[in-house]
């Protein structure tokens, strides 16, 4: 397949810049069945009356760091993003004039009385690989101090990154530092929508996968098949694992919340669709005549054109439905991205089968 057969057109105002208020008040496209492509509008107040008792839905705790840096290089200006950690204090990264970077270069990070210092290790096509000196402290902490939230690129071009941003730029579920960008369909889930989940007999279970910046790239290959994944760390421990089997087994749908979680699920899983314990990196990449091993649905946000993320929700409904859905999408008014609305895809239906 071609990138160009996912590409579609989205008016500029569909671009959601700030989440709704109260988190949960998003509206919900239910899209059901791959061939059929049944369309209905909700809300996320409506999530447990769409799901079944049984039914397991799986978040990422992974908590979004102030991943983006800036600094000069005489009279060049130095941006960084952090994409994938390699260690305690070592980062790979893209950078913005990564030409006037040299390694062994030391750059001074932040301005006045609290600075972070980095080395330049290496650059390669992954960017520039840097080692950063805290006299000790957690990075985390240098990070907090000098960095910035590394919104998406198609909101911070329309907007500037504010302290609003600190905590809406974060999940519910979010405890564990190291992504640079949120698993942004967690983002409407709250307290209030949990207890009705569990009231409906709806569980939760949790992963966690440490987003990366290269999740905002667009795709330059001309073909899908050529295109290649930045890898992202990721893990999901003995016991997880079990109880997602068992619920399986059972009968249960196991639903993740954001297209983090399934790929970390589906990077677990063998042929045979059992989700093994998992730690390391994944660059899994999943797109049209993927076939599914261990998730039965997935709720999303809304996706740019020609993403792998559209393809990902393409290569689960069917490339003409999720057309025929976000049509819809746009058409209803729904708000598009990461501060968006979301969408609950079901490719068997809503009392039916998994999507293999």
């Amino acid at each position: 397949m071609l990138v160009s057969d996912f590409d579609f057109d989205l008016p500029p105002e569909s671009i959601a810049l700030r989440p709704v208020s109260p988190r949960d008040s998003a509206r919900l496209l239910n899209v059901t069945g791959r061939e059929l492509g049944a369309l209905g509008d909700f809300g996320f107040l409506d999530l447990p009356g769409l799901l079944r008792a049984g039914d397991v839905l799986v978040v990422n705790d992974t908590r979004v760091i102030p991943a983006q840096l800036f600094a000069t290089k005489g009279e060049a200006a130095i941006g960084v993003t952090l994409h994938k950690r390699e260690a305690a204090n070592r980062w790979w990264s893209f950078v913005k004039n990564a030409r006037r970077l040299r390694g062994g270069d030391v750059i001074e990070f932040g301005q006045g009385a609290v600075t972070l210092s980095g080395t330049v290790l290496e650059k390669s096509g992954d960017g520039v690989l840097w080692q950063f000196d805290t006299d000790g402290a957690p990075l985390e902490s240098a990070l907090h101090a000098v960095g910035q939230m590394p919104l998406p690129p198609y909101i911070a071009r329309r907007r500037g990154i504010d302290a609003a941003d600190l905590a809406d730029y974060q999940t519910l579920h979010a405890a564990k530092d190291g992504a640079v960008a949120a698993p942004t369909a967690g983002l409407h889930f709250t307290p209030r929508l949990w207890d009705a989940l569990a009231a409906a007999g709806i569980a939760r279970e949790t992963v966690t996968l440490h987003v990366g910046a290269g999740t905002f790239l667009p795709v330059k290959a001309d073909r899908v098949a050529d295109h290649q994944m930045h890898a992202e760390w990721g893990s999901i421990d003995a016991a997880t694992a079990q109880r997602l089997n068992a619920a399986r087994a059972a009968g249960g749908r196991i639903i993740p919340v954001g297209t983090t979680s399934l790929r970390l699920l589906e990077s677990a899983a063998g042929q045979d669709g059992v989700i093994q314990p998992f730690t390391g990196d994944t660059a899994i990449f999943i797109h049209p005549g993927y076939r599914w091993r261990a998730v039965d649905g997935l709720i999303t946000n809304f996706h740019l054109p020609k993403s792998t993320l559209f393809m990902l929700v393409s290569a689960m409904m069917g490339l003409d439905v999720m057309r025929a859905a976000y049509a819809h999408a746009i058409a209803k008014g729904y708000r598009f991205y990461s501060y968006g609305d979301g969408s609950l895809l079901l490719p068997g239906s809503a009392a039916g089968s998994n999507p293999r």
